[in-house]
């Protein structure tokens, strides 16, 4: 839940796009008889090795969630499916080059970066997360985490979230939040915490958010929104204090830590802030290719083998089919662009 403007808060404009995704993708294939009066059938489909292209750096949430569902995939569409991390720009060069893929077997990892915050922010977005790509399937949500060095807390007396908000609030300025770069996920949860809880902390944006996290552990940064899968073996080796998840609802993978909704107070009522990983196909892929694909995809996830090994890495899984990611990045551009707009954010990437 967004709250309203406050007073004397900026009203910055922001490019609009409207993402009103339509889904309804029909595919009449007629064929024609052949001299010999047989009909001619369409070639198999895959032909050849898929590739999956993670517009982000190896070993974030996103290649962690591909690489456990590529060797179930490869298993129904019997063709190899590689995996390559290909980051740059913020997600937009990886998404860039599916977008003008035109060889039936390259296909994209995408997320909430590369789907919705950067076509809010960039006037030059080298694709159009609408016009460029077809949904698959929404593979999994993935929580952020707030976390904070466990020496700085003990410094502040920082045990649960209300200490962090007190201390915030007590010394302006003084914490230092570190994130994952300008418009990232990591950065946005951050903003909307602090117009929440009306605090003042200095943002240090990183190039990744491994790079930030490796400063928060040891300290040359006080706290920040990391994504639960890569923070998850800091949590648990205690090198990172965690003090709530951005979720709604409870992570599966740590449920004994609540979320910032039951954990802040009044002021956090209602947080709600996550990313999430999808799987897109090139607008150009023929809608019977998409449809084989968004099954095998669905299957693969309803695989409790599977479920299980993607929730141990503290991901949610979610395996619904291309109208579930439609609808999902809908809702996701309405309730982004509204934080842009009172948190003034300008990235133009």
């Amino acid at each position: 839940m967004i709250p309203a403007r406050p007073p004397g808060w900026p009203l910055v404009p922001l490019r609009r796009r409207e993402l009103l995704i339509s889904l309804t993708a029909s595919a009449a294939a007629s064929s024609a008889p052949s001299a010999w009066s047989q009909p001619v059938s369409a070639p198999a489909w895959p032909q050849r090795p898929l590739r999956i292209v993670v517009p982000f750096p190896a070993g974030g949430a996103s290649e962690v969630a591909m690489r456990l569902l590529a060797p179930e995939l490869q298993r129904s569409l019997g063709q190899p499916v590689t995996v390559e991390a290909r980051a740059g720009a913020g997600g937009n060069i990886g998404s860039a080059e599916v977008a003008g893929a035109s060889d039936g077997h390259t296909f994209l990892m995408a997320g909430v970066s590369t789907h919705v915050i950067n076509p809010l922010l960039s006037r030059r977005l080298p694709y159009d997360p609408v016009r460029d790509f077809a949904p698959v399937c929404l593979v999994a949500t993935v929580p952020l985490v707030l976390v904070m060095n466990p020496a700085v807390a003990q410094s502040l007396g920082v045990r649960r979230l209300t200490d962090l908000i007190h201390a915030a609030t007590a010394q302006p300025g003084r914490l230092h939040i570190a994130s994952g770069g300008n418009g990232t996920p990591t950065h946005l949860a951050g903003e909307l915490f602090k117009r929440l809880t009306q605090t003042y902390m200095l943002h240090f944006p990183y190039r990744s958010t491994g790079s930030a996290q490796q400063d928060v552990v040891a300290g040359n940064m006080d706290l920040m929104f990391d994504a639960l899968p890569t923070a998850l073996p800091q949590i648990r080796a205690g090198k990172l204090l965690a003090l709530g998840v951005t979720t709604a609802s409870r992570s599966p993978s740590l449920p004994e830590l609540p979320t910032l909704a039951e954990a802040g107070g009044p002021a956090l009522k209602g947080y709600e802030a996550s990313a999430w990983a999808g799987l897109f196909a090139p607008s150009s892929q023929p809608a019977d290719q998409v449809a084989r694909l968004q099954r095998d995809c669905v299957a693969a996830l309803a695989n409790p083998m599977l479920r299980e090994r993607l929730t141990q890495r503290g991901l949610v899984v979610q395996g619904t089919g291309a109208a579930g990611l439609a609808a999902l990045m809908s809702s996701e551009t309405a309730k982004w662009a509204r934080v842009l707009e009172v948190s003034g954010i300008k990235v133009d990437r």
